[in-house]
């Protein structure tokens, strides 16, 4: 059975608590002790007597204010997935919060209320989405029930949507009429919008299509971990473990070593610990090639037709997640999956508007939510993607040098 990740996006009251809620509810993922004590604590009731967003609103001050303040992740299943759902608050000011849900997610939810329409927020989280490659958006028109359950609303709405959609370049698209509050089209097709021929929000989740979305072309393949065992039964076992990011491996690819850019040949490939023809996209494996060749955590295995580039230097789209300020010049930790390498802030070369995508200069610093890009070095070389063409290779982090803690969210140009 897949995993679908998802996420919810949206702005502050648009029921994006309320619907994971709903999902997990109607989807019977709720066990009876948190029933009970559901019941107790709600104060917002719906007509089954509980308040569905305390789910997901796990912080005091979130069931306090009612709003979304950090990323929550929610898993339940159906007979035909499993779900992974991170429900992300909406407001700009935690921007940090959401492209850190999105980094992992197929798929966004993005929520408007039916009386509102689109609103600046909702451009905002769909240039997120475009920047962050998701493949699929779900539209979901929240909080039907208070406009009469209008189709008339609800295509005026999809019609205002699919604008802002063709100057993104957003393509795969659903639109839901919905109500999280009495479950109108969420599980269970509503009666109430006959209107409506499509599935319902779940049905639609559970077939969503997502493994096309795999590269199976690039051969992309990270050394995490050297197996020597050296033992008398596996005396001249020499193995590289790590996850196939992208491609298609076998036993006799002629492969490069990166950065090293030495040559060599695949002698056997397993996985699960047996021995396979073939390891491909997104498994974990263990590679073995036919030379003694000196090679480290965070090497690259390529195949010889097919090498990203190679550099000490690049451009990126940072989204700085820290309260104390980046300056050109800084140097930080570069973590790019496996490997992590020492770096520089040597240029802001401009913000981008994350409301609008203008491109406006940086005076001084770049402060916490900030999108920017910049020019990055690194003191060894990095073998990289853009993040357009493998989200895999083309993203990393920075990290505080002094706290070890994430400062920014890299988009390798």
């Amino acid at each position: 059975m897949d995993i679908l990740r998802l996420m919810t996006a949206g702005s502050v009251d648009d029921g994006k608590s309320t619907l994971i809620g709903r999902l997990l509810y109607d989807s019977k993922s709720i066990l009876v002790d948190q029933l009970e004590a559901l019941e107790k604590q709600s104060k917002n009731k719906n007509s089954d007597g509980i308040d569905l967003a305390i789910l997901t609103d796990g912080l005091r001050a979130e069931r306090e204010q009612g709003i979304t303040i950090d990323v929550a992740y929610r898993y339940f299943s159906t007979p035909n997935r499993k779900f992974i759902i991170a429900d992300a608050p909406g407001h700009v000011q935690y921007t940090r919060n959401m492209i850190t849900g999105a980094s992992n997610s197929d798929l966004m939810i993005i929520l408007i209320d039916a009386r509102q329409g689109v609103i600046e927020q909702t451009r905002r989280h769909s240039i997120i989405a475009s920047l962050l490659q998701i493949k699929h958006i779900v539209i979901a028109v929240n909080k039907m029930d208070l406009v009469d359950y209008s189709e008339e609303v609800f295509e005026n709405i999809k019609t205002g949507y699919i604008e802002i959609a063709q100057k993104l370049n957003l393509i795969n698209i659903q639109f839901f009429p919905i109500s999280a509050l009495d479950g109108d089209n969420i599980v269970d097709r509503s009666s109430k919008m006959t209107w409506f021929k499509e599935n319902s929000l779940l049905e639609y989740l559970e077939q969503v299509e997502i493994n096309k979305e795999i590269n199976l072309k690039d051969t992309r393949f990270q050394v995490q971990f050297v197996i020597r065992p050296q033992t008398d039964e596996l005396h001249d076992y020499r193995g590289y473990a790590g996850e196939v990011v992208s491609g298609i491996y076998k036993k006799g690819d002629r492969i490069k070593i990166l950065p090293q850019n030495i040559e060599t040949t695949i002698s056997k490939v397993e996985t699960g610990g047996k021995e396979v023809d073939e390891v491909f996209a997104p498994q974990p494996a263990v590679i073995h090639i036919e030379d003694d060749i000196d090679i480290s955590r965070g090497d690259y295995f390529v195949h010889t037709d097919q090498i990203p580039t190679v550099d000490n230097e690049f451009q990126a789209l940072v989204c700085w997640m820290d309260h104390k300020e980046l300056v050109p010049g800084n140097k930080y930790f570069l973590q790019h999956r496996s490997k992590l390498v020492k770096a520089i802030v040597k240029e802001i070369d401009y913000q981008l508007d994350v409301n609008t995508l203008e491109k406006t200069p940086v005076n001084d610093s770049v402060k916490l939510n900030e999108v920017v890009r910049v020019t990055i070095k690194t003191a060894s070389p990095l073998v990289f993607d853009s993040f357009e063409k493998n989200k895999g290779t083309g993203s990393a982090i920075l990290i505080d040098e002094t706290s070890n803690a994430t400062v920014g969210g890299v988009m390798i140009l």
